[in-house]
């Protein structure tokens, strides 16, 4: 038996589709943001990529699994922490932070207080040394591949998390041919990543590849 709820966002999909442009690359990719600064040897964290399938819009969302163990290092250096000093109000008196996050489009990415009190200083500091230390001794965490998919009503959003680089659009190419091929049940993330895991041996490695870097 169908579900309604379904078949509704999947009509919904294709009506928004068919009634919107889409900027899409030579490749039918929604490439939404530039490469311009990236180097061939760089580490990836997470990108977005969007194509059509089956006349419908598909977002895929991906990060890279050391980006998965990175936001758990801060989670985990926030627990430490415990509960900073509240404010009445924590963007009052702000200045918004923006990130790129296309060829022309900016969005806030965080802000910062212009002057913090004593206890708000002295937690900010706690907070950075708990996760200066933790990203240099690594946490207890292996991360595997996974993928899931929600509809939405403009589009189909998939949440992937594999061991890719992506550094420029042919790299981002191979990260929507995945999600396709996943989405169409032509392949799993266990055969074309075979046991994989994300461990702390991985991001001790790569901490080391990255400090030779900047030094």
């Amino acid at each position: 038996m169908k579900n309604p709820h379904y078949q509704r966002l999947l009509r919904m999909q294709r009506e928004y589709h068919q009634s919107h442009q889409w900027n899409l690359s030579a490749g039918a990719l929604y490439i939404p943001h530039s490469y311009k600064e990236k180097k061939p040897n760089d580490l990836s964290w997470w990108d977005d990529v969007g194509f059509i399938l089956n006349r419908r819009r598909v977002i895929v969302w991906w990060q890279h699994p050391r980006m998965v163990y990175s936001d758990a290092i801060g989670e985990q250096s926030s627990a430490e922490a415990g509960a900073g000093p509240q404010t009445d109000s924590p963007f009052q008196e702000s200045t918004k932070n923006f990130k790129q996050v296309g060829r022309s489009r900016k969005k806030v990415a965080s802000y910062s207080s212009g002057e913090l009190g004593q206890d708000q200083k002295q937690y900010h500091q706690l907070l950075l040394g708990i996760q200066k230390r933790l990203t240099a001794d690594g946490i207890d965490l292996d991360v595997p591949t996974s993928w899931s998919r929600k509809p939405l009503p403009r589009a189909m959003g998939v949440s992937l998390v594999a061991p890719l680089e992506v550094r420029n659009e042919v790299e981002l190419a191979v990260v929507a041919s995945l999600a396709r091929r996943l989405i169409l049940g032509e392949t799993t993330l266990e055969s074309e990543f075979p046991g994989y895991r994300y461990t702390r041996e991985d991001w001790l490695r790569e901490q080391k590849i990255i400090r030779e870097t900047v030094s």
